[in-house]
């Protein structure tokens, strides 16, 4: 079983590579099932800020002993997330919480400690609704949102977000030997997730900044 998951993700890493180098449509509005499914599948991947947090949700879920269910209450909340800008739900500093959550999840593993699962579910599930309202910009910038092609990009979304993690943990786990989140290497993963995520903060807070003092 293990293997059979393991020859999936990596199948999914290279089906999706030189599919996604670009933006999945080019820049085309979505207008088909398959084009929400490859959209879907592509925006976790291209957005950096989004790629290292589902590799952080992977790693932090081995470490609770259900690295292949612990992942689930973020892309559920993913989901949600997407419903909740399509029902013109606005979320606050969504760019900002999203660089935070990097941060948060990034110190979590820094710090050593055992990962509660109850906690990291928790921040797993508040976290990905702002994941999930960012991903569905991309759906509400469209003049029409056809049912199939939300449909599409629901179940893109979901796939490659729950693949993606798990692949992080098997990789942890099976590759590196990293079975504890006391382990020297998994505390190295947690220093690089939490500085990217303050890379992310500064920038965001650099652009807001000279925003406001008319300099962009």
């Amino acid at each position: 079983m293990l293997g059979i998951l393991k020859t999936t993700i990596l199948m999914s890493f290279v089906t999706t590579s030189s599919a996604m180098a670009h933006h999945p449509l080019a820049g085309k509005p979505m207008e088909s099932f398959t084009d929400g499914i490859l959209s879907g599948i592509g925006h976790p991947i291209l957005g950096f800020d989004h790629l290292f947090f589902v590799i952080a949700v992977g790693v932090a879920s081995l470490f609770t002993g259900r690295a292949l269910t612990a992942p689930l209450a973020f892309v559920t909340a993913t989901l949600m997330g997407v419903g909740a800008i399509i029902a013109g739900v606005q979320l606050p500093l969504v760019e900002y919480i999203i660089a935070f959550s990097l941060i948060a999840v990034g110190a979590i593993l820094l710090s050593g400690q055992s990962v509660g699962l109850a906690r990291i579910l928790c921040v797993f599930a508040i976290t990905g609704l702002f994941h999930g309202w960012a991903f569905g910009e991309t759906i509400v910038g469209q003049e029409i949102i056809h049912a199939n092609v939300l449909t599409g990009y629901l179940i893109g979304l979901m796939l490659i977000q729950w693949l993606v993690a798990v692949g992080a943990g098997l990789f942890v786990s099976s590759s590196l030997k990293v079975l504890d989140s006391g382990d020297a290497r998994a505390r190295v993963i947690g220093g690089m997730v939490a500085g990217a995520g303050a890379v992310f903060l500064l920038e965001g807070l650099e652009t807001a900044l000279f925003s406001a003092l008319g300099l962009l």
